[in-house]
């Protein structure tokens, strides 16, 4: 069943933004995990996205870097939407040469906001983002299935 992002954007809000990415190994199996999600306009193209931040150096960063391709469940009692598509990284390291690098604390920001977040410090906020070398992921929504 088709469903378009306005489902996809309730239940993330009804679960707090809690939704869980997934995406491919080398060896074919799946690799998965929990995140704070939302749907937000991807900063370059401006096509509506799912969007999260990943901590620098973990192994989802490493296999989307490698496959660019995710699927992103959300749930809410036995209502789900599921996202499926091309993944882009907007990070320290992963720069997007249409994106201005000074904009990164804005759209961390932005993403986490998106994703239900709140903050009593930005300042703070953007400290731990840059020190943990923080990410911006946006799924492309390609494809998108479920029940709500």
């Amino acid at each position: 069943m088709a469903i378009d992002l306005d489902v996809v954007r309730g239940l993330a809000v009804a679960e707090h933004g809690l939704a869980t990415i997934a995406t491919t190994r080398p060896d074919g199996t799946v690799h998965a995990s929990v995140v704070n999600a939302g749907v937000l306009d991807h900063p370059v193209t401006g096509k509506a996205s799912v969007a999260f931040v990943a901590r620098g150096g973990t192994k989802k960063l490493e296999l989307l870097r490698r496959t660019a391709n995710a699927t992103i469940v959300f749930r809410r009692g036995w209502s789900w939407a599921s996202v499926q598509g091309g993944a882009s990284l907007i990070g320290p390291d992963d720069q997007d040469p249409a994106f201005p690098d000074g904009d990164l604390p804005r759209l961390l920001r932005e993403v986490f906001i998106a994703a239900t977040g709140t903050h009593d410090d930005w300042a703070e906020y953007d400290r731990v983002m840059a020190a943990e070398r923080r990410v911006a992921v946006f799924v492309d929504p390609a494809r998108i299935t479920g029940n709500a």
